[in-house]
Parts: C-alpha cells; structure tokens; sequence
C-alpha cells in the first residue's frame, strides 16, 4: 500500500483538496489513517447488502473511489440478477477502481462510470452507497441527489450514508475535532501535514450536523432513518424507502 505523503512538505500554494492521480496513488492508506471507524463501515456495508439487495435490482455506489464499498457489497450479495453501478468523477479513481474490481473473481457484474453523480439515472435500485461523498457536493445540490435516490429506490431500498459531522453545541464540535486530530497524529501524521489538509479541505467539503442529515432524509420521504456508527466526528446513517 502506497503511503500518503501528499502534505508532509510544505506546499506554498496550497489549492482545494481534489481527488487527482495523487490521491487516487494513496488513497487507501489516506483514509484508514484519516477516517477512523473506516474499515468498520466497509464491513457493515456488506453486512447491510446482504439483508437488502433483492434479485433483479441494482446497486449503486455514488463516489465509488477505488471500490472498497463496492467490492464489500458485491461480496455479501446472494441475490440472482444483480448489477453494481460504481460512479466517481475522477478519472485516476475510475481507472484504479476498475483494475481493483477485475482482480476479484465474481458473477455479479460491475459498470464503472466516470460521470458526475448529480448526473446519473437511479432505477431499480436496493440499495444505494454514499461513503463519504455526499459532504463534497455543494449543499444547495444535497436534498435534490438525495430526491433522486429516493425516486430510483424500490420499496424497502436502502441508502448508506457515510458522512463527516459537525455537531450543533460548540465545545463538543471543538473537542471531537481534537479528537480526530490526534487520532491523525497516532497514525503518523505530523501537525503539517493535518494543518495543511484542514486547509485544503475548508473549501469543498462542507459539513452537515446529524440532525440536519436526518430532517432531510425524513423532508425526502424515508421513513425509517439511523445513525447506525459514529466515531468521534465520522459516521454512518441508513434509510429505508
């Protein structure tokens, strides 16, 4: 695995954070050192499409990166007549996913899309993926993506949402920020390197608290929403249509 070390030397004009061929090259190690309770979300998203996803439906994964969620679902699927649709906007994610998908054995088959998710048809789908994804779209585009999942969502579909939290009371904000700081700090990553993400990041990711997750996902029409995971300032909720 391929270590990042995109901000461990001073850069000194640092641009927006995007997911370039720099980041597709360290991604997996970027976000098991970044996100904690990552690997945990993976696994569950198995677990969830394993209850969910009905024969002759599809699955999407909106913002797949190099596949991780979509390789979890494929492998705990046992349902006939399956397809998984990944889609990401990166050309170097779309491309590295591909390869990663094909090294693995499976008869469910997979389309990888390089569009913007804001683009793509969702019909006849189980199940649909946001890991972490939904954070990067401008917040005025959130609730009509979420319209359209919920429209191309069959009864009893489910939507994951993985999500970075900001929390409504102040200090709790501040302390699990720190938290997630120093948990960066004990993977390996220097003051640098965390000061420098933080900053490239403060323009494309802008995020929601729970509570303003849950409103929207009940204003859509979902009947059934949780917050199933939360470690420090990350976590995951799910939907049922």
């Amino acid at each position: 695995m391929n270590k990042d070390m995109i901000y461990s030397a001073p850069i000194e004009k640092l641009g927006d954070f995007t997911f370039d061929e720099n980041v597709a090259e360290v991604f997996p190690d970027m976000i098991q050192r970044s996100v904690p309770g990552y690997s945990n979300i993976i696994t569950a998203i198995g677990m969830l499409a394993h209850r969910f996803v009905t024969a002759n439906s599809n699955v999407y994964d909106l913002g797949c990166s190099r596949g991780a969620a979509t390789l979890s679902a494929r492998r705990h699927i046992q349902q006939p007549n399956v397809k998984i649709i990944g889609v990401d906007n990166s050309p170097a994610m779309v491309e590295r996913c591909r390869q990663h998908i094909s090294a693995y054995h499976s008869d469910i088959p997979v389309e990888i899309l390089c569009d913007d998710i804001r683009n793509i048809e969702i019909k006849n789908a189980s199940m649909v993926i946001l890991n972490f994804t939904l954070q990067f779209l401008p917040p005025e585009d959130r609730q009509l993506l979420l319209e359209k999942i919920y429209q191309g969502l069959n009864p009893n579909g489910v939507l994951v949402l993985s999500e970075k939290f900001r929390f409504e009371d102040e200090s709790n904000n501040e302390l699990l920020i720190d938290l997630h700081h120093q948990f960066k700090r004990a993977n390996g990553y220097s003051e640098l390197e965390i000061s420098q993400k933080r900053t490239a990041l403060e323009n494309v990711m802008r995020t929601d608290s729970v509570e303003i997750h849950k409103v929207r996902l009940k204003n859509v029409g979902f009947s059934h929403v949780e917050l199933w995971f939360q470690c420090f300032n990350f976590g995951s909720m799910f939907a049922v249509k």
